[in-house]
């Protein structure tokens, strides 16, 4: 490659950012859906660089077509929708932005758990409806008397048992291995620290390993008191499970910031009652984007000056090993 030819960064989704950072020394080629199909037979091979807000797969067919990528700069913690493991086969490192969204998508939970347990939309719309003047808000159910059981243990699932620990609550977890700094009583087998709480909160990555982990049986399990909180992935609870079990009372309520075909929901949780929906705001705020935006910006600068990436995934180590 000339050395005088600026590096090519192909742009997945609506990242103004990258253009605005290194217009003058590179090429940025902004392209979605509709587009990418052209720009990848146009520019493939000689993007270097790539950036994705995580709205197109990334699979090993389409890293083919970029035959000299170095780097995949993800936006936001979870990487599902990137092959990693084919990357890391193709010598691709592949980054995300953890850590600086931990504390947000943490306070979210929180509020949402609240907010399923207490039914603040309903009651908001009882008053907005003209219902109150017809009489009292029916009395909501409570966080008092039960316990917490958080499905994943990581940098966000500790942030969210540091929030629940000061409401005085018996917390416990499930994940793939104890964690040695957690004081929590830890549930190798899901179904049993289903069995063992009122809420279930989940906040594990997507992708295959997961898919409908809280299927029909755990939530079963949970029980006609349960609640479950779903701030991972969409793809993580079966949702035609999820709709049954909330439907007939096998549990309570569930709170859900995220949906397996998102932006689209099913129609029958649209209709229940007893669920309190957001549409994916974990880290929704002008805070925490900037946040997450500039460390995508700067795996990118530092790759491109030779120091490597700042926060690689498992699956693409850095030093490579």
């Amino acid at each position: 490659m000339p050395q005088d030819k600026k590096p090519a960064i192909l742009v997945l989704g609506k990242l103004p950012e990258v253009a605005q950072r290194f217009a003058d020394s590179c090429t940025v080629l902004a392209t979605n859906r509709n587009t990418l199909t052209d720009t990848l037979h146009e520019q493939g091979p000689q993007v270097r660089l790539l950036a994705t807000r995580g709205g197109v797969t990334i699979d090993d067919a389409l890293l083919a077509r970029l035959p000299q990528l170095e780097i995949i700069a993800g936006y936001g913690v979870g990487y599902d929708s990137i092959d990693a493991v084919a990357a890391a086969r193709r010598g691709i490192v592949v980054t995300n932005t953890p850590d600086v969204l931990n504390e947000e998508v943490a306070d979210l939970t929180v509020g949402l758990l609240l907010a399923t347990v207490r039914r603040l939309p309903q009651a908001d719309r009882y008053i907005r409806s003209g219902q109150w003047l017809q009489g009292a808000f029916p009395l909501a159910p409570s966080l008092r008397d039960r316990r917490i059981g958080l499905v994943g243990m990581g940098r966000i699932g500790k942030a969210i048992a540091r929030r629940l620990a000061a409401f005085d609550l018996p917390l416990a977890y499930h994940s793939r291995q104890p964690q040695a700094d957690v004081p929590y009583p830890y549930y190798a087998d899901l179904l049993a620290l289903a069995a063992a709480v009122e809420v279930l909160i989940v906040v594990v990555p997507g992708g295959s390993a997961t898919q409908h982990l809280i299927n029909a049986a755990v939530l079963a399990a949970l029980g006609p008191q349960g609640i479950l909180i779903n701030v991972a992935r969409g793809s993580v609870v079966d949702e035609t499970a999820l709709v049954d079990a909330l439907v007939n009372g096998h549990i309570q309520a569930a709170g859900l910031d995220v949906f397996a075909r998102e932006p689209h929901v099913p129609a029958a949780l649209l209709t229940l009652d007893n669920v309190v929906l957001t549409p994916h705001i974990g880290s929704g705020t002008d805070y925490t984007r900037a946040r997450m935006s500039d460390l995508l910006l700067d795996n990118l600068a530092s790759w491109l000056a030779g120091k490597g990436p700042l926060t690689p995934v498992a699956e693409t180590p850095w030093p490579r090993g």
